[in-house]
């Protein structure tokens, strides 16, 4: 049954309200918030950029919950198909989709007016345009279109520690684009790992993930492959001078880590290793930042302790 055509269920002001929470995706809203963080912290390692930190925060979740509600709106009939999504608030009828749409549409302008108004110009466009690719573009035509939609468009969700940087410094610099880089490849493996767990489901709601288009071998191997790729891409803010020691080496462990997790999907060819896999990336990604941060502020930290002998 089309999700349109099931009658709203009763529901309190409350109930009501966690399921316009549910519909932003604060879990995924979280993750980017934090590499927004993250990216205005290194951008001003001298100084807490407080106007930036309020206002960037408060128009980036604001927007990237605008792109995570539209998402739920265009995708509610997948959805209702697919045993992981067929609980949100659209396809069980809590949520009418027109309301969804002002209420995405309300954050959208709301965020944008934030960035545009308490941030700077190139940050809000950035961000605008991350909605738009996520939305739209990934939403609408590449997730239905080619096996290769979480590469493509993992673009869009690679964009939050770029603007956090420009946030600070209303610029793109090759330490941001970095950051960007790190994102954009860990994305394929993250989300691959997630679709072989959850392949019937696509292939049920007739969308052409890698698994279902080219089968469980081919993706693990690409996951392999990609995860080798982004343990050298990680290492770039070391190669460029910019983070120490302590961050190459978390980073190695991490990636190692990864690896393992890559290779005991090749190896064991058991379903479980691609949730353990999704999990361990989400916790591989708020590590890898925390990492960015404590390398570049503990020679700050070290300057400020007195040594007593």
């Amino acid at each position: 049954m089309p999700t349109d055509t099931i009658s709203l269920q009763p529901a309190t002001v409350g109930e009501r309200l966690a399921c316009y929470w549910q519909l932003c995706k604060p879990n995924v809203v979280a993750l980017m918030v934090f590499t927004a963080w993250v990216g205005m912290l290194l951008a001003s390692p001298d100084a807490f950029p407080l106007r930036a930190f309020v206002f960037g925060t408060l128009g980036i979740a604001l927007m990237a919950g605008s792109a995570a509600a539209i998402n739920q709106v265009v995708d509610r009939h997948v959805d209702a198909r697919m045993l992981r999504t067929r609980g949100r608030p659209i396809p069980q009828g809590q949520l009418a989709p027109r309301h969804c749409v002002l209420f995405a549409l309300v954050m959208g302008v709301v965020g944008f007016a934030v960035l545009w108004s308490g941030v700077n110009r190139l940050t809000a466009v950035l961000t605008l345009l991350s909605l738009v690719g996520y939305a739209l573009v990934y939403t609408l035509w590449l997730k239905r279109a080619t096996p290769q939609n979480i590469v493509i468009g993992g673009a869009a969700g690679a964009t939050p520690p770029l603007l956090g940087w420009t946030a600070v410094t209303g610029q793109v610099d090759p330490y941001a684009l970095v950051l960007f880089l790190i994102i954009f490849t860990w994305t394929p493996p993250h989300f691959w790992a997630l679709a072989i767990y959850r392949k019937a489901d696509y292939a049920k709601a007739n969308i052409p993930m890698l698994p279902v288009t080219h089968g469980d071998e081919h993706t693990r191997l690409q996951i392999l492959l990609y995860t080798v790729l982004l343990v050298v891409v990680t290492l770039l803010p070391f190669l460029l001078g910019v983070n120490g020691v302590v961050y190459a080496i978390g980073a190695l462990l991490l990636g190692a880590g990864f690896l393992y997790h890559a290779l005991m999907m090749i190896y064991t060819r058991r379903r479980r290793w691609a949730i353990k896999t999704f999990v361990y990336s989400i916790v591989y990604l708020f590590a890898l930042f925390a990492f960015l941060l404590f390398d570049r502020f503990l020679p700050l930290l070290l300057e400020r302790i007195p040594v007593v002998f």
